[in-house]
């Protein structure tokens, strides 16, 4: 069988494993961050644990010095010398106190000195970089010690030691220091992978979920998501995408039965236009009648008609349309605009004033025939409202582009304000369809912009449209 069978529908989108999703992710870096941590930590740690054992070894030869004082000569025989520098493991042990005064244990066959350290003049990047240089060491190394005694710190302490104890010592802490290191950042890791997991990832795999089952069954209310009481940014995603839900679920039932509107539409409104034909041509006849009343009544009944006709072509034109496609050129909006005022209706006692306010400079890239379209259902909308003058105006501001259409009509009535741009529930005159402004909204905003009521009253009306007055990128 095929990957991609199209007869079996869209494959079911599917949420990663715990291998491969947000948990393995989150439990992962948690770890590693810790780890990370504790490294940063084990350095000045390892720094300060080596110049701790130097200084338990100076403690140890100040000490092992002090039985010097003990004798009259200040020397003692050659077996306790050994005992004593084995006892602070020590190849040299020499002491400088205030008063001057010298003492030394051993210096014959003392061995050179690979190094030397000063603990009295090291920083803590010196501290640390000795120690890590101390654990990179292959063989063991003569150091020579200089510093002051932990006990008398008054008194200078100089000894000569072998450096591959502190080595082992410095592992052996290093060691510990990894393991407690590992033991934390495991339990760090698992606290916090099981709280995130709880708090976080646990209620996002739920929307996801929410999401994919909406996207498959839009119409099913029954896989919604319950109402979250939380007050963080999740319980209110979870409270945003459920009201978005079902918003978009009344939509599609609306547009539903928009859709099966539109096919019922298509079906009849070929007889209907011509049985409205038909009436028409009897109306025309009827207006050549003697009769004053019928040549009086005559033309609302045209009226009537006419608008019948123009109903029935905006909803079947709305139903069958898709997107607005658009071409775009680049084109002066004022002749446009004179355009728009040539083919309004004209009013029955004439007196309609129609002003171009826009100056011969303004220019746009947009579709010219759509642009036409959306402004003249603006201005046919002031017209059959009962204005007596229509104004447009524009004016540009860097990339965007402000046109005002301003009429001196009754205004809106609330129940049209409230479903303005709704279409067949936002119309501003009885026997209106409430497309015009629909359409409209729809031609704007696939140009990138919006239109929308500046203000209404007894005094007029005033439309607002932003548009971009440039090419897209």
């Amino acid at each position: 069988m095929a990957a991609d069978d199209p007869s079996r529908g869209p494959r079911r989108a599917r949420l990663p494993s715990w291998a491969t999703g947000l948990s393995a992710r989150l439990l992962g870096l948690t770890f590693a961050f810790v780890m990370l941590s504790e490294v940063l930590i084990f350095a000045p740690s390892a720094g300060r644990y080596r110049v701790a054992y130097l200084e338990e070894r100076l403690a140890a030869a100040h000490i092992a010095i002090l039985a010097l004082q003990a004798t009259p000569d200040r020397a003692v025989s050659d077996s306790l010398e050994a005992e004593l520098l084995d006892h602070a493991r020590a190849y040299l042990v020499a002491l400088r106190r205030p008063d001057g005064v010298k003492m030394v244990l051993g210096g014959e066959n003392t061995p050179m000195a690979d190094a030397s350290f000063d603990l009295r003049e090291r920083g803590l990047m010196a501290m640390i970089g000795d120690a890590f240089m101390t654990l990179a060491q292959g063989g063991n190394r003569i150091l020579r010690i200089v510093g002051s005694s932990p006990r008398h710190p008054e008194s200078v302490v100089e000894l000569v030691i072998d450096e591959a104890p502190m080595r082992l010592a410095l592992i052996d802490y290093s060691e510990r220091i990894l393991l407690l290191s590992v033991v934390i950042s495991s339990i760090t890791a698992g606290l916090l992978f099981f709280s995130l997991q709880r708090l976080m990832v646990r209620p996002i795999r739920r929307l996801t979920e929410s999401m994919i089952a909406f996207r498959e069954d839009p119409e099913n209310g029954a896989a919604r998501l319950p109402a979250s009481r939380r007050r963080d940014e999740i319980g209110m995603a979870q409270r945003e995408l459920i009201d978005m839900e079902e918003k978009l679920r009344a939509a599609l039932h609306q547009k539903t039965r928009l859709a099966a509107l539109g096919g019922a539409m298509t079906k009849v409104n070929h007889d209907l236009r011509n049985i409205l034909a038909t009436a028409r041509l009897v109306s025309d006849r009827l207006a050549d009648s003697g009769d004053p009343e019928v040549q009086r009544q005559t033309p609302i009944l045209l009226r009537a008609i006419d608008r019948a006709v123009a109903l029935c072509s905006d909803v079947l034109q709305f139903t069958r349309e898709g997107p607005p496609r658009l071409e775009r050129s680049r084109f002066r909006l004022a002749p446009l605009i004179d355009e728009v005022g040539a083919f309004l209706p004209l009013l029955p006692n004439g007196g309609f004033a129609f002003v171009n306010q826009v100056g011969e400079a303004v220019e746009l890239a947009a579709d010219r025939d759509q642009l036409f379209r959306a402004l003249s259902n603006l201005a046919r909308n002031a017209v059959e409202a009962g204005a007596g003058r229509l104004e447009i105006a524009a004016t540009a501001d860097g990339g965007r582009l402000s046109v005002i259409v301003a009429d001196d009509g009754p205004g809106l009535p609330a129940r049209a304000r409230d479903k303005l741009f709704q279409p067949f529930a936002g119309s501003a005159r009885p026997g209106g369809s409430g497309l015009g402004l629909a359409i409209t909204r729809d031609l704007v905003r696939a140009h990138g912009g919006e239109v929308r009521l500046i203000r209404t009253g007894s005094d007029g009306t005033v439309f607002g449209i932003e548009l971009p007055a440039g090419l897209p990128g």
